[in-house]
């Protein structure tokens, strides 16, 4: 894949829940699937308790040490971008969101071997499950 320049290499996608309610989901995917569950940021928590607003936002972070340690191996700089992250969010209209860093971008942005990527490559069916 080639990567345009002018693409920030996020994916996003709709969800059918609100944003907590498909972090909630995302979470419960993640266990599930014997995955680590690093974090959970609730940024608009956090927000609220410095005394600002914000529509709901919260970052999961995750991954398989099995998975993205063999990464790191190949290429240390790939650790910028691991664990996997997804956020969560709302827009002002009420419309939860997913984003993602897209595998390929990852891939074309450290130079990974497409190989190595098969394991980080499943979170855009983790992204969609959740999603709906």
């Amino acid at each position: 894949m080639n990567i345009d320049p002018a693409d920030n290499g996020v994916v996003t996608i709709a969800s059918a829940h609100g944003a907590v309610a498909t972090a909630d989901k995302l979470e419960a995917l993640i266990r599930a699937r014997g995955l680590m569950l690093f974090a959970r940021i609730d940024f608009s928590g956090d927000a609220a308790r410095a005394g600002l607003a914000m529509p709901p936002s919260q970052l999961l972070v995750f991954g398989n040490p099995q998975a993205g340690t063999s990464l790191m191996q190949a290429v240390p700089t790939a650790a910028l971008d691991l664990p996997l992250k997804v956020l969560s969010w709302e827009d002002a209209d009420g419309r939860a969101w997913l984003s993602y860093n897209a595998p390929d971008y990852l891939r074309a942005r450290h130079g990974l071997d497409a190989g190595l990527m098969k394991p980080v490559s499943g979170v855009a069916a983790l992204v969609e499950a959740a999603a709906h």
